[in-house]
């Protein structure tokens, strides 16, 4: 649902609203975000699982690391551009202390949608466009329906779609692509495997 604005919408705006409001600002029109699925929230929990026991973590040992993630917190891109990612990621060299506030002001490095019916436009072309012009260098669109993810890479004229996969493939996929990792574990049809 959209609401009816005057005026261009801000953080401060999303601020005002109850707790209990799920909603980010697009084009300066508060959008609220619908609960999630079952799919969409078990997809989205693997996901985090998945990366955060190999990424998030000093750099060296037996996993990668060197990044922070965050679930559902706002980023602000422009004023009237306030996104909830389902998850976001900063590489720690660029963000030596984990990503807070509210809204975190730093853009990200990468974000994942998990689209769904009702958010599929937003997530495919308004974040997408606001996204590319931020210079955010990774956006993955997940579809926990279909089981299929979508690895987008910055470019000077557009993102360019650098991977398709679906379950049961195992990828390696920026900007995490120093570790193999299967299509299937990461919407939770499967175990992760260490």
């Amino acid at each position: 649902m959209v609401a009816p604005r005057t005026k261009l919408a801000t953080a401060a705006d999303l601020a005002a609203l109850p707790d209990h409001v799920r909603a980010e600002v697009i084009h300066g029109m508060i959008v609220e975000k619908t609960s999630p699925s079952g799919e969409h929230g078990g997809s989205q929990g693997a996901m985090v699982g998945s990366l955060i026991r190999r990424f998030q973590r000093q750099p060296g040992g037996r996993w990668p690391g060197g990044w922070w993630f965050v679930t559902e917190a706002e980023v602000e891109y422009d004023t009237h551009e306030v996104f909830v990612h389902d998850i976001a990621g900063w590489r720690r060299e660029r963000m030596p202390q984990r990503p807070s506030g509210r809204p975190i002001r730093t853009r990200a490095d990468w974000a994942c949608e998990v689209v769904s019916p009702s958010n599929a436009k937003r997530d495919r072309i308004d974040k997408f466009q606001v996204l590319h012009h931020n210079g955010v260098p990774h956006y993955w669109i997940v579809d926990p329906i279909e089981n299929t993810l979508e690895v987008h890479r910055w470019s000077e004229r557009g993102y360019t779609v650098i991977l398709s996969a679906q379950a049961g493939e195992i990828v390696r996929a920026e900007p995490f692509e120093a570790v193999e990792l299967r299509v299937s574990a990461l919407f939770g049809l499967e175990e992760d495997e260490e």
